[in-house]
């Protein structure tokens, strides 16, 4: 089977993935080790879309690179309704980076940042007034 999905680099997999499952329905698929209480890698899915979560160390031992500091990604991710996601991450005290907006490309828009801080872009088709 060929694909490819994101792999994102994380200090702590559970919180990610805690983050990613909990506010944007991602499940669990995966993880290594298998039954690890701080497993070092999640795969998650959401109907036809995957996203790895891994240890930042894993890209230190594999190809001698760190995960460096500020945003490393930016995760675009479609949802039903924004403003209604935005207020449930706000109530569970997710940081909003930018507030619901109807973009000139005919999206409705809204930014909130990951555990590790990089952005996760929030977006619906925009309501024809």
């Amino acid at each position: 089977m060929l694909r490819a999905f994101p792999v994102l680099y994380t200090r702590d997999v559970q919180t990610s993935a805690a983050f990613y499952g909990e506010h944007l329905g991602f499940t669990k698929q995966y993880q290594f080790p298998p039954g690890s209480d701080e497993p070092g890698y999640v795969g998650m899915r959401r109907d036809e879309s995957e996203l790895g979560i891994v240890h930042e160390s894993s890209p230190r031992e594999l190809i001698g690179q760190s995960m460096g500091e500020g945003p490393r990604f930016e995760l675009f991710v479609y949802v039903a309704d924004v403003d209604e996601t935005v207020a449930r991450m706000r109530d569970a005290s997710v940081t909003i980076l930018r507030e619901p907006e109807d973009m000139p490309w005919g999206e409705r828009v809204a930014f909130v940042a990951d555990p590790d801080g990089n952005p996760v872009t929030l977006a619906e088709a925009a309501q024809n007034s």
